[in-house]
């Protein structure tokens, strides 16, 4: 009788033994899974008039530190809006911004998806990825990667054609194009620090509008994307345009500039919120400069003789 009664104390603490080490197992794995998801994405800060569309829920108001979904559709009306992916991706939305969002993954092997449908968004990845991660951002006819930079995505329409610019204030940008029928093409085009692209799609064709980057034009950049940028230098960014160089952009002087047959007839230096003034010579007996001279002046300009 004591043998069994032996017998069985050792079978249960046996199986006591396995349950506290299942247990510890589950624990361990639970943990690990969790450490696992994606670790962060969000509203981070927003004002304005906006909806998310989530799948199974449909549209949601959003707030500041509103945790979102991967998959979530936002559409920023009016104001402004910053998400968060990580403790180190930003994205700023512009007004009129439709977009989809998609992240998973984990610190070693984040993966970030965004499909610009229409408006901007300046993206700011302050880290470099890591070998397994990517960030990348699909438009209706191109896509673009990424492994740490500051850079700007416009999609746009004009006369029936779409264009997507790509503006890179820091590092690179990898695009290639993606055609009406899905595919995309083999060969990428490299956008460094300071230049950018714009490719259109019209009803035959889809191509880049010129066959190697371009200088960006600064003057057409949003205000909030500016002074984003000096806020980027500030932190020791050292972004691809100076601050002093900001600065007259956005408060001037500028330059009105007159044009005569596709030659400089004459300049006029002109204060933020002044007027050009015509000048006193006429570069021809017939015709009239094409402007309004009533018009404020709020940055660079450039007037034909017609």
């Amino acid at each position: 009788m004591e043998k069994k009664k032996g017998k069985k104390g050792i079978i249960i603490a046996i199986v006591a033994t396995v349950l506290v080490l299942a247990g510890a197992l589950t624990t361990y794995i639970l943990l690990n899974k969790k450490a696992d998801v994606y670790r962060l994405l969000k509203v981070f800060e927003f004002e304005g008039s906006a909806s998310i569309d989530r799948e199974g829920v449909g549209a949601i108001e959003p707030y500041a530190n509103m945790v979102l979904e991967s998959g979530d559709r936002i559409s920023l009306d009016t104001g402004k809006m910053t998400l968060q992916a990580d403790e180190d991706k930003f994205i700023f939305l512009e007004e009129q911004t439709e977009l989809v969002l998609k992240a998973s993954g984990s610190s070693s092997n984040s993966k970030t998806e965004i499909e610009l449908i229409k408006g901007a968004v300046t993206n700011d990845i302050k880290n470099k990825l890591s070998t397994d991660s990517s960030y990348e951002i699909n438009t209706p006819n191109s896509t673009m990667s990424v492994r740490g930079t500051i850079y700007r995505v416009h999609v746009y329409e004009e006369n029936g054609i779409k264009y997507t610019r790509v503006s890179v204030f820091d590092g690179k940008v990898t695009t290639r194009l993606v055609y009406k029928d899905g595919t995309v093409a083999d060969e990428e085009v490299e956008v460094e620090k300071g230049k950018e692209v714009i490719i259109y799609e019209d009803s035959t064709i889809t191509k880049y509008l010129y066959p190697e980057p371009q200088d960006i034009d600064y003057d057409t950049l949003p205000e909030d994307v500016l002074r984003r940028l000096m806020g980027n230098n500030d932190e020791g960014r050292e972004v691809s345009i100076t601050n002093p160089e900001i600065e007259i952009i956005l408060e001037g002087p500028y330059t009105v500039t007159f044009y005569y047959n596709n030659s400089i007839f004459g300049t006029q230096t002109v204060k933020k919120g002044k007027k050009a003034v015509v000048p006193n010579l006429q570069p021809a007996e017939s015709g009239s400069w094409q402007f309004d001279f009533d018009t404020p002046i709020e940055k660079n300009t450039d007037i034909e003789w017609k």
